[in-house]
């Protein structure tokens, strides 16, 4: 790789963890007397990457139900068609910590779905890195403890420094294959994620009455997915679940409200969906009398379609609802995220250097 290399490394980031990453990048290109810029992913606008010769793309996002995010993916098909530049893909995933043992995550269609559309639009894939960032995703498990943060963090920095090393020496770098066999075996999740799970995550959201209505979830929303509605935050479906509401309210009112998620589920799977499916066959269609797999297969996009109307109408009247402090209250203290730790990697790893 020339020393006239320029550089531009495109993230985004919900919690810090593909920020952090994409900064290491760039101080090793530094180090190097290298030209290099960060450029934050948005929603809209025209993407401007400049013609050189010597152009080198980095590729900077988390990992979600086994995909890159529907911004990121957005983001991607939007990118203009290029000449042969060099492009790298770098998705931090859910990285823990078993004793002494760093337990990887799984990238799913993270890396070879968006390798797939940087090929067509022309451009030649050198990097294919995953990394193994702290598990952030806190709707689901409490963070980690801090050491075990900074010993994550501290192995990520060595593997992106030897990663941007490599590239740099001209090497070519595909450690994302390592893991092709369990990332094949679950893109059936990644597909379901991506079409139904993002949605329901999206409506697990609220704002205790710690809220302040200081507006710091709203302004930093990377998708301003996050409303005022009655004086209440309202989380549409534009929510990526990336936690960066969660993770950096400074009151720690925005939770997971696990109680509502799974009575709603309940009443779903075992009552509301199948009156839909059942409603439908009624009509007696004649798709209804097709084979079997034709049948199945039209099943289950009534029971997704009774999952999306319910799941509208039901995060509407548990918005209303909460507006009642003892209703907010029974939520709030049937949330596990309001017993256990939160996640922020900047506060984390100042707190730790303070020790």
């Amino acid at each position: 790789m020339k020393t006239d290399e320029h550089i531009i490394l495109y993230y985004f980031s919900g919690t810090g963890n593909a920020k952090m990453a994409a900064e290491w990048f760039k101080n090793e290109a530094f180090n190097r007397n290298m030209t290099c810029e960060i450029r934050v992913v948005t929603e809209k606008g025209k993407i401007e990457v400049p013609e050189k010769e010597n152009l080198l793309i980095g590729f900077f996002s988390p990992t979600h139900g086994f995909n890159f995010p529907p911004i990121m993916l957005d983001f991607l098909f939007r990118f203009p068609r290029g000449k042969k530049s060099d492009v790298f893909i770098l998705n931090t995933r859910a990285g823990m910590k078993l004793y002494k043992l760093f337990l990887p995550g799984l990238s799913g269609a993270a890396q070879f779905f968006t390798a797939f559309i940087l090929w067509l639009k022309n451009y030649k894939i050198i990097g294919m890195q995953p990394l193994d960032m702290p598990s952030n995703w806190i709707s689901i498990h409490p963070a980690l403890r801090d050491k075990v943060i900074v010993s994550i963090v501290n192995r990520c920095e060595r593997i992106v420094k030897r990663f941007a090393d490599k590239l740099f020496s001209g090497k070519r770098v595909y450690k994302a294959f390592w893991s092709l066999p369990f990332d094949l075996a679950i893109l059936p999740i990644a597909f379901l994620y991506y079409f139904i799970g993002r949605f329901a995550i999206a409506k697990t959201f609220y704002a205790s009455f710690d809220c302040t209505q200081c507006g710091l979830c709203s302004k930093n929303c990377p998708v301003n997915a996050i409303e005022t509605i009655d004086s209440r935050k309202f989380w549409s479906y534009k929510c990526e679940s990336c936690m960066k509401c969660m993770s950096n309210c400074p009151e720690n009112a925005i939770q997971t409200s696990h109680s509502y998620s799974i009575a709603l589920w309940i009443i779903l799977m075992s009552f509301l969906s199948p009156l839909f499916v059942k409603f439908f066959f009624d009509l007696n269609l004649e798709i209804f009398k097709e084979s079997s797999w034709v049948s199945w297969l039209t099943e289950f996009s009534i029971e997704m379609l009774a999952f999306f109307i319910i799941n509208i109408i039901a995060y509407r009247i548990f918005h209303f609802f909460m507006r009642f402090r003892i209703v907010n209250k029974i939520i709030e203290y049937t949330s596990l995220t309001k017993y256990w730790r939160n996640y922020n990697l900047k506060k984390t790893l100042r707190r730790m250097q303070k020790v």
